[in-house]
């Protein structure tokens, strides 16, 4: 992909983004903050994720490795050994799938290539592994950066800016950089929701989330059930739907190409309406 396109490459299959798309999330972690364990056995996973799939997800990012704040860290043989059979699974059941690896190790994610996925996302922007972009690069993949400091052990500490959003562009520049000298061609981008920022420092974020649109990349936003929607409305995580819908809408009025999604139907319609509004229906 070459600076200002909004096409990438998913094992020779042209994805263009300049229509937004629904990423759905496919945790096999037993502690993720909303869905930790509750997909377990091929079963109920295949299940899961031919859900989505029919419900309009374009892609399905596969974790193994929980990212919440102060989750448990775990090695990359246990990642393996979680992810692994999963990756398999849906090639196997799903062949046309796009699958994306919510991964930061590179062995792990030239293993999960290696059985068919097709992208990497990185919450680490390639500082959790060195081989991580020389790997990418080599396997010619799209690479989703994300913005975050510190670890997930350690992120709440982290949470401090004196210009958060010029921080986060900065931030997310060096790494773009870093891609495009590793050679690195389909390139996405997440200032991090969540990671590293308080729920003010998240509104203010999607506040200016526009800002981001200078990349001129693919803009990757994951909101869906998070503590800045939960904890607003003074809501369980179980009942944060409605107020994921309305930021989902707010995203994508300020430039997002992929909503990273627990609920794939509500993100597709939020995208379906969006796109009447803005005038790019069919």
């Amino acid at each position: 992909m070459q600076n200002g396109s909004m096409t990438i490459n998913c094992k020779g299959r042209l994805i263009d983004l300049s229509i937004p798309r629904v990423m759905g999330i496919l945790n096999v972690t037993p502690d993720s903050f909303y869905d930790g364990g509750k997909h377990k056995g091929r079963d109920s996973i295949l299940r899961h994720a031919g859900r989505m799939l029919e419900e309009g997800a374009t892609f399905l990012d596969v974790g193994a490795y929980s990212s919440r704040p102060g989750a448990t860290d775990i090695t990359g043989v246990q990642e393996e050994e979680r992810i692994l059979p999963v990756i398999e699974w849906l090639m196997e059941a799903f062949p046309q799938s796009i699958l994306s690896v919510d991964t930061f190790r590179s062995e792990v994610a030239r293993k999960c290539l290696d059985r068919g996925a097709a992208m990497i996302n990185d919450i680490t922007a390639g500082t959790g592994d060195k081989d991580m972009m020389p790997l990418v690069a080599k396997c010619q993949v799209p690479y989703c950066m994300m913005h975050m400091k510190g670890t997930p052990q350690t992120m709440r500490e982290h949470a401090v800016y004196e210009d958060l959003v010029r921080e986060i562009y900065y931030s997310l520049s060096e790494k773009v950089a870093l891609a495009r000298t590793h050679g690195i061609n389909d390139v996405l981008i997440d200032p991090g929701f969540g990671f590293a920022k308080t729920i003010s420092q998240n509104f203010e974020m999607l506040r200016n989330l526009e800002f981001f649109r200078y990349f001129e990349l693919p803009l990757l936003v994951g909101i869906s059930r998070k503590s800045m929607v939960y904890k607003t409305l003074e809501a369980e995580v179980s009942e944060s739907l409605n107020g994921t819908t309305a930021l989902h809408m707010t995203a994508l009025s300020k430039g997002a190409h992929i909503l990273r999604a627990h609920d794939v139907r509500e993100a597709q319609e939020c995208i379906v309406l969006f796109r009447h509004i803005s005038g790019l229906k069919d």
